[in-house]
């Protein structure tokens, strides 16, 4: 699930999102206690290398992406070409996506509630209205996206129509748009700043390199973030369920 949030700075008016887990969500996919629950014990488990391709298709949700399950092309209805190298951008640019389920059934689900997509092996998040690839796929992985807010050209703050009536005065707004990097925790399905704090939240997931982490300075926290970022995934190896 997306949320949506709006904050304001200086003059500026910036629209941000954080990805929170769904509680549907069964998976817990680090090895190695979590991947011995229940819900896992009969499933084959394999480890995510480079050389791993994910299925082209659409991913509804976070489970998908872990069981490399996604709607394939096949299933989906859509006036667009199939050929097309924007296929899925144009299909998920559209407000809701039709497709086949599994016995023959017609579905249609809002594609702003849908985490992403599969194109020539490589994963797409959706963050906000767009669809953005994960470059480091790992336990911790990591992606760029671009975040859009609005800028007030008001200069003259004081005599806007609250304070001074009979003014004419009409402040524009333009939009501007700057790259944001997160970090996707495979664990839980969170999205996060690519910041301290993001990191430190998903160390936390081991205790011995977050406790080596937070006895650094601030200054080396935020210079070794992605040093930490792959010794994490060097100590926690993402493995995916492999289909049977």
């Amino acid at each position: 699930m997306t949320r949506w949030i709006g904050k304001s700075e200086g003059n500026r008016k910036i629209q941000f999102s954080f990805v929170f887990p769904v509680a549907a969500i069964i998976l817990l996919v680090l090895i190695p206690a979590s991947l011995k629950s229940a819900s896992l014990q009969n499933d084959t488990l394999i480890a995510y290398t480079n050389d791993f391709k994910f299925k082209e298709g659409v991913f509804l949700d976070f489970k998908n992406v872990i069981y490399n399950a996604p709607i394939s092309k096949g299933r989906i209805i859509t006036d667009v070409d199939y050929n097309s190298n924007e296929f899925f951008d144009k299909v998920l640019a559209k407000s809701k996506l039709y497709f086949i389920d599994n016995v023959g059934n017609k579905i249609s689900v809002n594609t702003n509630k849908i985490w992403g997509y599969s194109r020539n092996g490589f994963l797409y998040i959706r963050v906000g209205n767009g669809y953005f690839r994960i470059t480091l796929v790992g336990s911790c992985s990591h992606f760029i996206a671009y975040q859009t807010y609005e800028v007030s050209n008001n200069t003259y703050p004081y005599y806007n129509s609250y304070n001074y009536p009979y003014s004419t005065y009409s402040p524009s707004v333009s939009t501007q748009t700057e790259m944001v990097q997160y970090v996707l925790d495979f664990k839980t399905g969170r999205v996060l700043e690519y910041n301290v704090e993001g990191i430190e939240v998903i160390l936390m997931n081991d205790p011995e390199l977050h406790t080596e982490y937070m006895q650094l300075s601030n200054k080396k926290k935020k210079q070794l973030k992605f040093v930490y970022i792959r010794k994490y995934n060097q100590r926690n190896p993402l493995y995916l369920v492999k289909l049977k």
